[in-house]
């Protein structure tokens, strides 16, 4: 369940990383804690840059999805909407100069006919309610609402498909 206990006998290894921390390494020498933590800190930057590597490529997967989606959808159908935004509860809606095609059904993302991705979420409150809002494009997932509750995540392949299916 935890660590394994550091042998009496053998110093630990600070590569291993099994039994060892800060304080484990630095009974015996001085700088040992600072070569842990900054070990760490490239570890930790490594992990971060490969997420992000990989947040962008199906970011990019996601783009070509959309791409071909306007494609076929101002070639074959269905027409695009004008877009409306919504406030975080969901009742009242509010105009936007874009038009596209919603891809859930809560209307809360779209894919405008320019091929970006947009969250029509607006900011609430009554200065939101007041403010003129116009949704910025963001970078598209491969699965809308990842993370979110049961039942509220859905692949952009079914979303794309759902689309173009008129639904």
């Amino acid at each position: 369940m935890g660590s394994p206990p550091v042998s009496p006998t053998r110093a630990p290894d600070p590569h291993d990383g099994i039994g060892v921390t800060p304080g484990t390494v630095a009974a015996g020498d001085p700088d040992a804690a600072a070569r842990w933590r900054a070990e760490r800190q490239e570890a930790a930057a490594a992990h971060g840059e490969a997420l992000e590597r990989r947040r962008r490529a199906d970011s990019d997967r996601a783009r070509g999805m959309l791409a071909e989606l306007v494609a076929r959808a101002l070639r074959d159908g269905p027409e695009p909407v004008p877009l409306r935004t919504v406030d975080p509860d969901g009742r009242r809606t509010y105009r936007t100069g874009l038009r596209g095609w919603y891809l859930r059904r809560d209307h809360r993302v779209a894919v405008g006919t320019d091929g970006e991705y947009y969250v029509l979420v607006r900011p609430g409150g009554l200065l939101g309610a007041l403010r003129r809002y116009e949704p910025a494009a963001s970078d598209p997932p491969l699965v809308i609402g990842s993370g979110g509750r049961d039942g509220e995540s859905i692949d952009l392949a079914d979303a794309v498909a759902r689309v173009l299916s008129g639904e």
